[in-house]
């Protein structure tokens, strides 16, 4: 895989990319603690099929640059996801596949700028409609206790004590099982440096910090209360350890019509990782209908 540089939003996104130049974007977004590293089995096959597969680092996450604005909340995400399609050339039957954080803000990216992406590909998060309150179910909120750990101040001290264990716990907890070393190593070499590290915490700050005061921001993260018009594709797995298959609700009624729901047996939160045969299948059926 190629290692390119592009910049969108005065950022400088740092990216891995396959396939044909000329092929449709098939834009690949990573979540939290994972890297671009984390589509290393689905982009050559995406390559394979056409699409010119470009998985970037998210903002703050080297190689990329560290926002100095200091935004993280999911509007501002989205906008990011919607800049890097102008700027990589994508037209209108680009692609945008998100995992975790990378759902989070592919839920608002592709409903706040519909005409960018043909189709959608989510997992591990869910639309926020489809959980209601089982968000805050007492299994959920023990499996989520790290959110609220990572407002205190004490939360870049605790990750990265002892090499950054913590990084390799929840690796072990998300996916009991998997041996998650490989990605956890990419991961620790993305947020090595504090500044880095406080990046990829501050997204989760955002969650619970103040609305953002930024218009164009708080636009696109107002997009997420409706569902993105595209037919979409949501992957879960069954043993998944931070998002419990018991509180994703009725996610196809949250999603516009033609999308999916597919629960992944025998995986856990990364599922695209533990399974790619199967995970990278319904993937590419799905973008070929």
């Amino acid at each position: 895989m190629d290692l390119q540089t592009v910049n969108a939003r005065g950022l400088d996104f740092t990216y891995l990319e396959m396939g044909p130049a000329d092929g449709p974007l098939a834009l690949c977004l990573h979540g939290f603690p994972d890297t671009a590293h984390t589509w290393r089995h689905l982009m050559p096959q995406l390559a394979d099929a056409g699409y010119r597969a470009v998985a970037p680092f998210l903002r703050g996450y080297a190689p990329t640059s560290v926002p100095t604005d200091g935004r993280y909340d999911t509007g501002t995400l989205a906008l990011d996801a919607c800049a890097l399609h102008e700027a990589l050339g994508g037209g209108s039957d680009a692609v945008i596949i998100g995992h975790d954080w990378g759902a989070l803000l592919t839920y608002p990216a592709a409903a706040h700028e519909p005409d960018r992406w043909r189709r959608v590909v989510t997992a591990a998060v869910p639309p926020p409609a489809s959980m209601g309150f089982g968000f805050f179910d007492y299994e959920q909120l023990r499996r989520s206790w790290y959110i609220f750990f990572f407002q205190t101040p004490l939360a870049e001290f605790a990750v990265s004590l002892e090499e950054y264990a913590f990084i390799d716990k929840l690796w072990e907890a998300w996916s009991p099982g998997y041996d998650g070393s490989w990605d956890a190593a990419r991961v620790k070499e993305a947020l090595a440096d504090e500044a880095n590290l406080t990046a990829a915490i501050g997204y989760y700050r955002a969650m619970l910090g103040d609305p953002t005061d930024d218009p164009a921001a708080a636009a696109a993260a107002a997009s997420a209360e409706v569902a993105p018009p595209q037919p979409t594709l949501y992957l879960h797995g069954a043993q998944d350890g931070c998002m419990g298959i018991d509180v994703i609700g009725p996610v196809t009624d949250h999603l516009s019509a033609g999308s999916e729901l597919v629960v992944v047996e025998g995986t856990g939160h990364f599922l695209h990782l533990e399974d790619p045969d199967t995970v990278n299948g319904h993937i590419l059926r799905f973008l070929a209908d």
